[in-house]
């Protein structure tokens, strides 16, 4: 009785710590799953045009040249303001002016949409990741 005790356990431990399987893949369903449902979230063409119109719209016609107050990124954080990368700390962000924001659909759920340094940033909240820029919009 004994023996056959163990060789169960043996047989279950082997199937529970199996390699992948025969095809290759550990979990070929899921993996299909999470393939098909990969989703990249950007700026939609509908919103650039929203965006676009309501800066010309209210005075801004291209960029600034450095004219008026508007002074520019230090070359090594406005490098980092790049999809993929997160946000550097301590940065001044600002939300979108209250009439552009009306305007737009809202983001995705867990995305918000910031200005920082004359660029529109479209952020993942919780990891506070670059999903897309639009450069020379707000300033420049």
């Amino acid at each position: 009785m004994r023996a056959v005790l163990l060789v169960a356990i043996a047989l279950l431990w082997g199937c529970a710590t199996s390699g992948p399987v025969a095809d290759g893949d550990p979990h070929p369903r899921a993996t299909r799953v999470a393939d098909a449902v990969h989703v990249e979230v950007i700026f939609t063409d509908e919103e650039i045009r929203i965006i676009r119109a309501y800066y010309e719209s209210n005075g801004y016609h291209g960029k600034s040249h450095g004219k008026g107050k508007h002074k520019g990124l230090p070359p090594g954080i406005a490098k980092n303001l790049q999809r993929g990368k997160p946000l550097p700390p301590g940065l001044a962000k600002q939300a979108l002016p209250y009439e552009l924001q009306r305007r737009l659909p809202r983001p995705p759920y867990g995305y918000d949409r910031i200005v920082v340094g004359g660029k529109i940033l479209l952020i993942e909240l919780a990891t506070q990741i670059v999903r897309d820029v639009l450069t020379d919009v707000a300033f420049g």
